[in-house]
């Protein structure tokens, strides 16, 4: 069983994220594995962090969604958790996957706040409402509540509305058109991995300019929320396009492009990129290349080169009328207009995230695939 569990922990790590861009809810770490009812387990287990996530890819129609979490300090010694899923919370808050603060306090309100995206609680925040009246708008808090196939999310307010893609408020903005410093060395949010010279210095991880977190804000100055350290404006932040792969109608996944790192799409590139293969019928897969398009982010202009055998299609403004489709050939480039689509084959598509209005989903893959069944008993009505 132990192995069981930790493939789904696994699983569950793939699934989150501190990148404002990537991100789709934001959750307290620490009030989600208490959530007994999910399961009619034991006090506290990692596992329910999975259900949540599976909840919400139900909630947004839409595969590998991801979820920034915030952890208190204290979780990482919670003897309610194994001691299997201690090591694991502390392996995540050491590679950055997951926030970890002395407490939470509103850290999760001020992420949701900057990022513009939903907070999965059962609180309804009202000792936050005064200085964060949005937690009062519809879907804004959403709450995982037991149902029939599984958790659901249910809106404290309104009528269950799809979270939207998240868009940063003003001052998230201004915090994410920057690159931030910690002081400390050993940041893996905002530091540069420490003494290069270390022994250990290879195999610490350090979160990329381009997917740094937003910074705390305390008395109005961008701080470490994991160190309570002032923190440095190291410069502009590349910019970053959010873009998706539709397949047969369905959002399979979320990645970003940025001035840094151009992005290679196919069946499966090599030495890395977004890799297809595992959601292609044979067809495409035959028809779609290793390494099929590369797409790039110069000036603010968004591009496609195809790199394949059989080239790659443009729709322009997303028009499926095969009159107006263009192709283009080995090592061609062409700009990509606002929604203009990358067609790689029929029915697999690239574009930016924002437009498509449905993950066209219903039972997206769960986290929890692997889990052992007393592990997630079903909850009975």
């Amino acid at each position: 069983m132990r192995f069981e569990v930790s493939k789904v922990l696994d699983a569950i790590e793939a699934r989150l994220t501190t990148d404002p861009a990537l991100a789709r809810a934001v959750v307290d770490l620490s009030e989600i594995v208490r959530y007994a009812d999910l399961d009619g387990g034991r006090p506290a287990s990692m596992l329910r962090l999975g259900l949540v996530i599976d909840a919400l890819g139900r909630h947004v129609a839409e595969e590998n969604v991801p979820v920034y979490a915030v952890v208190p300090r204290g979780l990482l010694s919670d003897a309610d958790l194994t001691s299997n899923e201690r090591m694991v919370v502390r392996r995540w808050a050491d590679d950055g996957v997951v926030e970890v603060v002395p407490q939470v306090d509103d850290r999760v309100f001020e992420v949701a706040e900057l990022l513009g995206l939903p907070v999965l609680t059962r609180g309804r925040g009202e000792q936050f409402q005064d200085r964060r009246p949005w937690v009062a708008e519809p879907g804004r808090l959403l709450a995982a509540v037991p149902g029939a196939g599984g958790p659901v999310l249910v809106a404290q307010v309104g009528r269950g509305e799809v979270p939207a893609v998240g868009e940063p408020s003003p001052m998230g903005r201004k915090l994410l058109s920057r690159v931030w410093g910690c002081p400390e060395s050993t940041c893996t949010a905002y530091g540069s991995g420490g003494d290069p010279d270390s022994p250990f210095a290879d195999m610490r991880k350090t979160t990329s300019p381009v997917s740094q977190p937003p910074p705390a804000l305390r008395s109005g100055v961008p701080t470490c929320p994991r160190h309570g350290a002032r923190l440095r404006d190291a410069g502009p932040r590349p910019a970053v396009e959010v873009l998706s792969v539709r397949i047969d109608g369905v959002v399979r996944r979320r990645f970003v492009v940025s001035t840094e790192n151009p992005v290679v799409v196919g069946r499966a590139p090599e030495g890395g990129g977004v890799m297809l293969g595992q959601w292609l019928n044979d067809d495409a897969r035959k028809w779609i290349s290793r390494g099929h398009v590369r797409l790039a982010l110069r000036s603010g202009e968004l591009s496609a080169q195809d790199v394949s055998t059989n080239g790659t299609g443009i729709r322009p403004n997303g028009s499926f009328d095969d009159d107006q489709r263009i192709t283009l050939n080995r090592d061609e480039t062409r700009a990509l207009g606002p929604t203009d689509v990358v067609e790689l084959y029929a029915n697999v598509y690239v574009g930016r995230a924002r437009l498509w209005n449905s993950g066209g989903v219903t039972q997206p893959h769960s986290v929890m695939a692997e889990a052992p069944t007393m592990a997630i008993r079903k909850f009975e009505r």
